[in-house]
């Protein structure tokens, strides 16, 4: 059964999102799985590309951008960032930094939602929360 882990952070500052988001990333990273993060807009995985080389000092994560013009790397250890739907072998861990519900989870083993405090995400969480509730994903909640 898939799963889908929600991360409600008290703040509102989407930085300390981003932030979070790459601890995260560095600790899939870690223990060997190569996640596909997907974002809002280029602009937002952008954002989250400089943050990943600058958010430790000593972190290292492999990662690049991922759009309708880049071919997926060579290398399947690899972190992928994008806006659009998650290439074949970066399916099995979502992160899901966007807005919206990511297309084609049917070879996803886990969605890691990462909301905070501002009313507009944590109402759009809501509603994803509910459909990954329709296609059964078992579903856990954290509090940051």
């Amino acid at each position: 059964m898939p799963e889908a882990s929600f991360y409600i952070l008290k703040t509102d500052s989407l930085s300390e999102r981003f932030i979070f988001a790459c601890k995260l990333i560095e600790k899939a990273y870690r223990c060997g799985e190569f996640c596909y993060v997907y974002t809002d807009s280029a602009q937002q995985s952008q954002q989250l590309d400089n943050q990943l080389w600058t958010f430790r000092e000593n972190s290292f994560i492999p990662h690049q951008q991922y759009d309708e013009l880049n071919n997926t790397p060579d290398n399947e250890k690899t972190v992928l960032i994008g806006h659009i739907a998650a290439p074949k072998n970066w399916q099995k861990l979502i992160f899901n930094l966007s807005s919206s519900y990511p297309e084609d989870l049917t070879k996803t083993e886990r969605v890691l939602e990462i909301l905070d405090n501002n009313e507009t995400l944590k109402q759009a969480g809501r509603q994803r929360y509910r459909q990954y509730q329709q296609d059964g994903f078992k579903i856990a909640t954290h509090e940051i």
